[in-house]
């Protein structure tokens, strides 16, 4: 087997892997661990997107059989570079959203006040909680039980467009409701002739 007594596979090599379950599996190498023996494969994508790829990641203490198919001896084309702060910005604003979350749970509010929330905030991201009320861009206030009737703020715009977003929620959990009731009244009255 290849990757034992210091040989090594070249980031960009295509290599043939036969895993101890007989499972053939092929790919560029994307990196290569020698002291775990973890071998990175970039596959064509099992979906059958075009322009995207499988990355297997292969432990190689578990593979019968390696065969290098075409080694790459020159230098591999550098790493993408990452905006570190985009990806810092999107962690804490991931964070912050989860807290909300937990804040709503240990403030007592209905199943119903937190899915408005998250409905609401998908829309308008200057969306918090304050106590049990919604409040949303600063203007409206959504107190419970969270109905159109309980959004309060100054008339305009902003309380006509969380109006519509308040409505139409409501309008598609009573169609999800709907829905599920439908699907399972067949399944009751089907019992019902069985028996």
């Amino acid at each position: 087997m290849a990757a034992l007594g210091g040989e090594f596979f070249s980031v960009g090599s295509q290599v043939s892997c036969r895993t101890c379950q007989e499972q053939r599996l092929q790919g560029e190498v994307v990196a290569f661990d020698y002291p775990s023996k973890m071998l990175a494969l970039k596959c064509p994508s099992s979906s059958g997107k075009p322009n995207h790829a499988d990355i297997l990641l292969i432990n190689l203490q578990y593979v019968s059989q390696v065969e290098i198919i075409n080694d790459r001896t020159e230098t591999p084309p550098p790493l993408a570079s990452l905006n570190v702060s985009k990806l810092a910005n999107k962690a804490r604003m991931e964070k912050e959203e989860k807290l909300s979350q937990a804040y709503a749970i240990s403030a007592g509010v209905s199943l119903e006040g937190q899915q408005l929330f998250q409905t609401i905030h998908k829309t308008i991201k200057d969306c918090k909680w304050q106590e049990k009320n919604i409040v949303v861009m600063e203007d409206v206030v959504i107190a419970p039980p969270y109905q159109v009737e309980n959004c309060k703020g100054k008339e305009g715009s902003a309380l006509s467009h969380v109006r519509k977003i308040v409505e139409k929620h409501f309008r598609d959990v009573e169609s999800q409701k709907v829905m599920q009731r439908s699907q399972v009244q067949p399944t009751q009255k089907e019992s019902a002739l069985s028996s």
